[in-house]
C-alpha cells in the first residue's frame, strides 16, 4: 500500500524542522522592559531607540554589581541589624525607573569610566532599597559640555602641591587674557596638597577663565560626616557582625580633592548653560541632586554619625560601602533618614514597588 502523500515526505527530502521556541530574554533585556513599563505607567508612553535601550541594559549590569557588593557587605557586617537582603526583590523600582529613563535620555553611560554610578541605600519607611544614580566627574563634564552656552576648546584641572610652582596671570590692563604658569619640580615627592585650579579655554582667548581653589576652599566642601574610605581617617572595625573597635584608613584624599575641584570648574557658574538647551531631563537631574543634599542632611541629624557625603552624593547606609572594592571617584555612601531600627523584611512579591523579573 502506498503511503499517504500528505503524511509522508517525498523521496530525498528532509522534513522541515519544527519552529524553535522563542528565546527567553536575558536579565538586562527584561530589566529594560520592566523599566519602560514602570516609566510608562507613571509618565506616559515613550519611544526608546536602540541606543537608549543599550544604555538601560548597561544600567542593569552596573546596578546589579552594586547590589551584589552591598549584599556582601551586609552579610559581613550587619546581617542581624539589617535583615532585608540587598537584592532586586527589595528594590524600589518605581523611583529607579524614572531615574533610569531620564539619565538614559541625557546620554549618561554607566559602562564608561566615571560617568555614572549606582548607590543602593535602605529606605526605612518602605523597607525597600532605593538605588540612587550618581554622576562621576566624567559624567559631570559630559553634562556641562552637553548643555553649555559655549563648549570650551579644552578644560585643564590640576591639584597644586607644596613643592610645585603655580603662578596665576589674571586679566589686566597689561594682560589680555587669563593664564598661569605651572611646574612640577619634584614629581616623586610633591609634598602636601595646597590647592587646585581649573583653566577653561575658548576659541576666543579673551574668554579664557582661571578658577583657583585653596586647600581651605576644598576642605570647606568636605562633608562634616565624610566617609574615611574616601577622605581618610578612622572607621569602625567589624568582626562576626560586631563592632570591635576602630581602624585607621588612608583613603583617597588627593582624588577627593581633585574631584571637588572638577565639580567646581564644571559647574554652571564657570561654564554657563544655554537656556535653549535646558530640558526636562536636565531639570530632573538637578532636582535629584538637590534631593540628595536634603536626604544627606536629614540622615546626619537622624543619627548616622559614621556616614558622610561628598558634594551632592546620594544617601546610602555605611554597610553598602564595598570594602576592598572602592572606586575612589564614586563619592561616599550615606544612610537614609528615619528610624535607626532595622525594618522588617518585606516578603518577595509582597509590594508593587519591589522588583521581581
Amino acid at each position: 500500500m502506498n503511503a499517504d502523500k500528505n503524511t509522508a515526505p517525498a523521496k530525498g527530502l528532509v522534513p522541515a524542522e519544527a519552529p524553535s521556541a522563542p528565546q527567553k530574554a536575558n536579565h538586562s533585556e527584561r530589566f529594560a522592559a520592566k523599566v519602560m513599563q514602570e516609566f510608562g505607567s507613571a509618565v506616559g508612553p515613550l519611544e526608546v531607540n536602540e541606543y537608549m535601550r543599550s544604555l538601560i541594559q548597561g544600567y542593569f549590569i552596573g546596578i546589579d554589581s552594586a547590589l551584589k557588593l552591598a549584599e556582601e557587605a551586609r552579610l559581613r557586617k550587619r546581617k542581624d541589624q539589617d535583615p532585608v537582603p540587598v537584592t532586586w526583590e527589595y528594590v524600589n523600582l518605581a523611583e529607579l525607573a524614572l531615574d533610569v529613563m531620564h539619565y538614559a535620555k541625557v546620554g549618561l553611560d554607566m559602562s564608561m569610566d566615571n560617568h555614572l554610578f549606582a548607590i543602593p541605600y535602605k529606605n526605612n519607611k518602605t523597607g525597600l532599597y532605593d538605588v540612587t544614580l550618581m554622576q562621576g566627574y566624567n559624567g559631570i563634564q559630559y553634562i556641562a559640555e552637553k548643555y553649555a552656552l559655549e563648549i570650551p576648546l579644552r578644560v585643564t584641572v590640576e591639584l597644586v602641591f607644596t613643592s610645585d610652582i603655580f603662578i596665576p596671570y589674571k586679566k589686566s590692563r597689561d594682560n589680555a587674557e587669563e593664564g598661569y604658569r605651572f611646574e612640577i619640580q619634584n614629581p616623586f615627592d610633591r609634598g602636601e596638597v595646597s590647592g587646585g585650579f581649573g583653566y577653561i579655554e575658548y576659541s576666543d582667548p579673551s574668554k579664557n577663565k582661571l578658577i583657583i581653589m585653596t586647600r581651605k576652599d576644598i576642605e570647606k566642601r568636605k562633608p562634616k560626616y565624610a566617609a574615611p574610605e574616601f577622605w581618610g581617617g578612622t572607621k569602625p572595625k567589624w568582626a562576626n557582625g560586631q563592632k570591635v573597635g576602630e581602624e585607621q584608613v588612608e583613603g583617597w584624599f588627593e582624588e577627593m580633592c581633585l574631584k571637588t575641584v572638577k565639580r567646581e570648574v564644571y559647574g554652571s557658574k564657570h561654564i554657563p548653560r544655554d537656556p535653549q538647551k535646558i530640558d526636562e531631563n536636565y531639570r530632573y537631574l538637578k532636582r535629584r541632586d538637590a534631593e540628595a543634599i536634603e536626604a544627606a542632611q536629614r540622615a546626619a541629624i537622624d543619627g548616622y554619625p559614621d556616614a558622610g557625603i561628598i558634594d551632592i552624593t546620594p544617601p546610602a547606609p555605611p554597610y553598602a560601602l564595598p570594602e576592598g572594592n572602592i572606586d575612589h571617584s564614586t563619592g561616599e555612601l550615606l544612610s537614609s533618614g528615619g528610624s535607626t531600627q532595622p525594618s522588617q523584611p518585606v516578603e518577595a512579591g509582597g509590594t508593587q514597588q519591589g522588583m521581581n523579573f
